[in-house]
């Protein structure tokens, strides 16, 4: 690909260093016109200061678009139905995000005529993999620029000399800085880079932003009430929510009661292992919440088969596959099963831990009649019991007699 060949980028930005940098790299490198796309996707940052920087860098066509409904509705409630989690512990919080900003930069380029887009990813992560995943599954003829794989600007202090002799205007906030790698949007927020790098080592109690350590938490439990219908999470205490206020209610209070901290290292998709520590509270109970609606109203078999997809489900959104054809499969077989996933689940946090302390549902398979230790009225003959067991002995009983082992 030639600088000369792109007229016009759309650029996901954020307004910080490496995004502003990459901004005016591009004008220089690529002679071009650049747009700018900066997502609310529940950072909990403000926004307006990206369009300030952006038009002092001469950007005419400036997007700052309110995702967060979209987000938790199209991408993280699909995700929950699912289960999903990602090598048995990560809950897809970066992952899940990448889609969707995929998705409206490549909206933006045909709003725009833009003929290439542009990301910050570095050359070592996912998130490059995912951005450019989803932009070719959207439009195929999508040009891609990702600086980090080009430009010799390779630590920070490169940037702000780049910056300096650009006149790139540089917010240097006051105080301690983060020696973290964060990310944020609604469902979580995730940390590397720092001591981090050392998995012996011990977050800091000050890095987590979300939650209180769980010997900080209250002393008194917390109850809460889910409302579910169609395998969603509708409502908390009874009153109806929208997915993302919902998400965010639970960020609340599951992080004021100590909940949602995870410290993994997992395996990356191009191939290293990778530490990272995150926060996810509400994600937290969502899950826990779910598979406690799903345990009364899901038949047996459905239930164990789609414990077997998810992890291939996951590991298609870790990767960057959200917008892939066995994805959208999955996602039909998965949301065919929640039909009749209908419900409230009562859940009780206490200094990090949830536990389900109630369900009920009208859609319940659970037959008191039948489970009762009690006297069960007819309603399950125990003799039945025996023939069932000696057939499904009987491959075993044969390999004995004929004097198997193994």
């Amino acid at each position: 690909m030639t600088t000369t060949s792109i007229k016009k980028v759309a650029l996901a930005y954020s307004g910080g260093l490496d995004t502003s940098v990459i901004l005016k790299w591009l004008q220089e490198t690529y002679d071009c016109e650049v747009v700018t796309f900066t997502a609310d996707i529940g950072q909990g940052e403000e926004l307006e200061p990206a369009r300030a920087k952006a038009q002092s860098l001469g950007i005419q066509q400036i997007y700052i678009d309110d995702l967060r409904e979209e987000f938790a509705r199209d991408f993280v409630f699909p995700m929950f139905r699912a289960n999903a989690i990602y090598e048995g512990e990560y809950l897809l919080g970066t992952s899940i995000a990448r889609p969707l900003i995929a998705k409206r930069l490549i909206e933006i380029t045909r709003e725009t005529g833009a003929d290439a887009i542009a990301h910050g990813a570095t050359g070592k992560g996912n998130d490059q993999v995912r951005f450019e995943l989803g932009a070719y599954a959207l439009r195929p003829d999508i040009r891609i620029i990702a600086p980090w794989r080009e430009w010799e600007l390779t630590s920070r202090e490169k940037l702000l000399a780049y910056a300096g002799q650009h006149a790139i205007p540089i917010e240097m906030k006051r105080g301690k800085a983060s020696p973290y790698s964060m990310d944020a949007n609604l469902l979580h927020i995730s940390y590397e880079g720092g001591i981090l790098e050392d998995p012996w080592a011990e977050p800091e109690e000050d890095m987590w932003r979300w939650s209180v350590s769980p010997e900080a938490a209250p002393d008194q439990p917390c109850y809460l009430e889910l409302g579910y219908q169609g395998g969603d999470a509708v409502s908390l205490d009874g009153e109806a929510l929208s997915p993302a206020t919902l998400l965010a209610r639970l960020n609340q209070i599951g992080g004021a009661n100590g909940i949602g901290r995870l410290d993994i290292v997992e395996n990356r998709y191009v191939g290293m292992k990778s530490r990272g520590c995150y926060e996810t509270p509400g994600g937290t109970l969502l899950l826990k919440a779910h598979r406690a609606i799903e345990s009364l109203t899901l038949d047996r078999e459905v239930a164990h088969l789609k414990d077997e997809l998810m992890p291939r489900y996951a590991s298609l959104i870790y990767n960057g596959y959200w917008w892939s054809p066995e994805r959208k499969l999955l996602q039909h077989l998965i949301d065919q099963s929640q039909t009749l996933v209908n419900g409230v689940v009562r859940l009780k946090l206490y200094k990090g831990a949830v536990t389900v302390v109630g369900r009920r549902s009208d859609n319940s398979l659970f037959d008191t009649n039948i489970a009762t230790f009690e006297e069960d009225q007819g309603a399950y003959n125990q003799k039945d019991a025996e023939g069932f067991i000696k057939l499904n002995a009987l491959r075993m009983r044969i390999a004995a007699i004929k004097g198997r082992t193994v």
